[in-house]
């Protein structure tokens, strides 16, 4: 399968994810509309009023402790990992990331994604956060087939029954489902050996913990149950056990959809569940009142309770710790600001489909003209899905997008009062607004407005919002006759009219972006640059102070630059990434909009974002464009300014020199100009070296023997006998920050420690120079064999380790290095984190190696 192919058909899945989720979701309103075809909306939303006070207390009791309960999720998932964690962190990480998981879903915004921000502020890693999520996604799994199949064995009766599932068959399938969690912990009894899943060497949970994980899982299953059950209407008959296998059944229905929290869906299922002699309207009434005690409140409180921490810690600016601290966790903002302003969004197309409060209306009938009252109810839905539309480009910070936002909520909260005095509307959105605010620092980029993808995932979110919208609407307003009249019909009573006006407003506007995003240029592929391009890149490297900036020279490299040409990100293709090497080159003020082009440009393309190699002065970037960081290596760097042979330290090195002369080398700088004469001695010497050491050309994060690559730099040459027996390319930084090497090699011949003569030899060169560094390359983290991903990814990590280095297949490398006195820089792969890692890793190790094969071949 070709790459292209491979990139196609992954974008295709993703975009299946979605697309099913929205089909099962207008499936679910259809059944939904046929299960209330005798129900009016007066009828649910006066039912909701008599929901009683006492049940209400007690759902929002059973709530507390159920979230309470959630959070030991991650509590006993670092049990599992043997990790300390606080308790208070791990509470406030899991209330967060259960709060947005529950309302949200996992295909939006995940708790995951708060949970990666958190726990790797405080220490973990990303694989280590990865094995958090499994845990706790593997517990409430069990919690949903344990109860299902509980209920199913003690109350098979209470279950509907169908053609195709008989109530001879209920009790089985309980036992069934029963069998599945005890099959689980007779694995974890009787395997002691770690799981291999797509690369990742997973440790299997003890026995212990396994049980604790179905205990745990049921409790929090029958509390969540509670809230719905203490709000069912006084007619259910249904028992609690009973109740909970129908919960637990709607709840893994509403997962498997898709669908954010599971909403239409999990409606149906328990709509369609509940015993007939339950009222329909009271039945809806009590699952909305449930969704707002259960989903809304823990999500408004996980919000606020977020903004006070991030407050909190950016009143630290003084001190360095917090402010490292606050950049780990701030990426978390932009998606939890989308996520609200998408929300009141929703809030003001709900509003606009649904006919308003009598009472209120009737104080501004008396006081406001008809057509102001026709205007904000018009306008009040064309700022709702303006929000929907804004919510995209908020989470990629666009300071545009920031100040319209805050527009639109002012229009919005004075549309909201002035169409049916909605002031719990108008409070709402004035809350968001002081929020927004007090976040301005937060959006940052001067991007064009809808410069960015508008991922399949979000327009999916949009397209259901609007047909939930545009149903609910018809279900409240059904019993309005229509007729083309109704357009053009405007009275005080005329809210259907309204409601048709509104829609068509509505439905205008997203087939307007929709168009736009069509005409739209697509993504441009990775080509190999062209001249002008090589030249753009070429005067922004001659500035460079970093060396690594001088393979852009190579030519397999696409380049992607700032607007006014003053930096680049030079990136290649590999199957599913897209790889860019190293930071970005040139000036620093272009690095944050240079990275997030980048990753957009990847959304676009279905493609990973990845970049390698890269240094510890601009990690908060990456991280606050939503990439997770792990640690390749080590880079050792030489300061030439204090750097000597003198002394009784550096005696071997000083005989090392002394015996190679006293054999006939001599050292030599051969200028750029100079080099295209001595091109054939070069190439005669590289090919006896690839030869000698059964090894081929690397690629991407290190050079290869081309005329046109070479040519660009001064060499540093060892002749024996005025013969030339060993070479290297000189990379030097602009304004002599940094001297390095790339191509080293030598005939399999030359005298023994020759290496040594040519590293000390250039080091001293590069000191009278006035250079300030050395760079030697990257060295492996020690104990490789013994990471998470082995043994899999052992041979993977070994090839991409080895990528900076100007000798291969050199064993004790580090210890080698070492000698030299370095000092050792931490370097990085900015990634997606989680199960798409793995494949990262083996795309990266592809690209160095210069193809699958080369990782076999060395």
């Amino acid at each position: 399968m070709g790459r292209s192919e491979s990139r196609w058909n992954a974008a295709t899945a993703k975009r299946l994810v979605p697309l099913a989720g929205a089909v099962i979701f207008v499936a679910a309103l259809a059944v939904l509309h046929h299960t209330l075809r005798g129900i009016h909306f007066k009828d649910i939303r006066a039912a909701f009023h008599e929901v009683p006070l006492t049940a209400v207390i007690q759902s929002v009791a059973f709530t507390g402790i159920s979230y309470f309960v959630l959070t030991c999720y991650d509590a006993l998932a670092f049990r599992y990992l043997k990790h300390k964690m606080p308790y208070w962190r791990t509470m406030f990480a899991a209330y967060i990331g259960w709060s947005l998981s529950n309302s949200v879903g996992y295909s939006v915004l995940s708790g995951g994604a708060i949970r990666l921000r958190l726990y790797t502020a405080w220490g973990l890693n990303a694989i280590e956060v990865t094995k958090i999520v499994t845990f706790c996604s593997l517990t409430a799994l069990l919690g949903f087939i344990s109860m299902a199949g509980l209920a199913m064995t003690i109350e098979p009766h209470a279950f509907p029954h169908t053609a195709v599932l008989r109530e001879s068959f209920v009790r089985p399938l309980g036992l069934l489902l029963l069998a599945i969690p005890f099959s689980y912990l007779v694995v974890l009894a009787l395997r002691r050996n770690a799981l291999l899943v797509r690369g990742w060497q997973l440790e299997l949970p003890s026995p212990r913990i396994g049980a604790a994980q179905i205990v745990l899982s049921c409790i929090d299953l029958s509390l969540a149950g509670s809230v719905l059950y203490s709000l069912l209407p006084k007619e259910s008959t249904l028992s609690f056990p009973a109740f909970l296998g129908l919960y637990a059944i709607a709840l893994f229905a509403g997962l498997i959809s898709q669908v954010p929290g599971g909403l239409g869906v999990f409606e149906t299922v328990l709509m369609l569940a509940v015993p007939s002699n339950v009222p329909p309207e009271s039945m809806m009434a009590s699952l909305l009142m449930y969704r707002a005690v259960y989903y809304l409140a823990p999500l408004t409180s996980a919000t606020l309770a977020f903004g006070l921490y991030e407050l909190r810690h950016r009143s630290r600016a003084l001190a360095p710790l917090v402010r490292v601290y606050g950049e780990w966790v701030s990426p978390i903002v932009s998606y939890l600001f989308a996520f609200l302003v998408f929300l009141s969004g929703t809030m003001l197309l709900v509003s606009g489909a649904t006919p308003p409060d009598a009472a209120r209306f009737g104080i501004i009938r008396d006081v406001l003209p008809l057509p102001l009252i026709e205007l904000s109810h018009f306008l009040g839905s064309i700022v709702g899905i303006l929000l929907i539309l804004l919510a995209r480009a908020l989470q990629r910070r666009l300071r545009a997008a920031y100040w319209l936002s805050i527009a639109l909520m002012v229009f919005g909260a004075l549309f909201s009062l002035l169409k049916g005095f909605d002031y719990e509307e108008a409070i709402i959105l004035s809350f968001m607004l002081v929020v927004f605010l007090l976040s301005r620092t937060f959006f940052y980029r001067k991007a064009a407005l809808f410069s960015g993808s508008f991922s399949f995932g979000w327009t999916t979110a949009a397209f259901m919002v609007v047909v939930a919208s545009l149903w609910l609407g018809l279900f409240a307003y059904k019993h309005v006759e229509y007729s083309h009249e109704l357009w053009w019909k405007f009275t005080m009573h005329g809210d259907a009219p309204r409601f048709l006006r509104a829609s068509v407003g509505v439905l205008v506007l997203c087939l307007a972006a929709g168009f736009a995003r069509l005409l739209s240029a697509p993504p441009p592929r990775p080509t190999s640059p062209c001249e002008e391009d090589a030249a753009r890149a070429a005067a922004i490297v001659s500035h460079s102070r970093q060396t690594y900036a001088t393979l852009a020279y190579l030519g397999d490299k696409s380049f992607m630059f700032a607007d006014d040409s003053e930096a680049f990100i030079m990136y290649r293709a590999e199957a599913r990434s897209l790889v860019a090497m190293g930071d970005p080159v040139g000036d620093p003020a272009a690095y944050r909009e240079l990275i997030w082009r980048y990753l957009e440009m990847c959304d676009r393309m279905g493609s990973w974002p990845v970049f390698y190699q890269v240094r510890p002065e601009i990690l908060p970037l990456y991280v606050d464009a939503g990439l997770s960081l792990m640690k390749l290596g080590e880079e050792g760097r030489v300061d030439l300014r204090s750097f000597t042979l003198e002394g009784g330290r550096r005696k071997a090195e000083r005989n090392a020199l002394r015996k190679l002369e006293k054999e006939g080398c001599e050292f030599a700088i051969v200028p750029q100009s100079e080099v295209p004469s001595i091109m054939e001695d070069l190439r005669s010497i590289s090919d006896d070296w690839l030869q000698s050491k059964n090894t081929r050309e690397k690629r991407f994060s290190l050079g290869r023997f081309s005329e046109e690559y070479l040519v660009h730099f001064p060499h540093a040459v060892v002749r024996l006998d005025g013969r030339i027996v060993a070479y290297a390319n000189v990379l030097a930084g602009a304004e002599n920050e940094e001297l390095s090497l790339d191509l080293m090699r030598y005939r399999h011949d030359a005298p023994s420690g020759l290496m040594d003569f040519l590293f000390l030899n250039l080091m001293l060169w590069g000191k009278d120079q006035g250079y300030h560094w050395f760079s030697l390359g990257m060295a492996p983290l020690a104990g490789l064999e013994s990471h998470t991903l082995a043994p899999l990814w052992s041979r993977v990590g070994s090839v991409v380790f080895r990528h900076g280095e100007h000798f291969y297949n050199f064993k004790g490398l580090r210890q080698y290095k070492q000698k030299f006195d370095p000092v050792w820089e931490p370097r990085y792969l900015a990634s997606p984190g989680g199960f798409a890692l793995p494949r990262i890793l083996s795309n990266v190790a592809s690209l160095v190696a210069g193809g699958p094969t080369g990782i076999v071949l060395r």
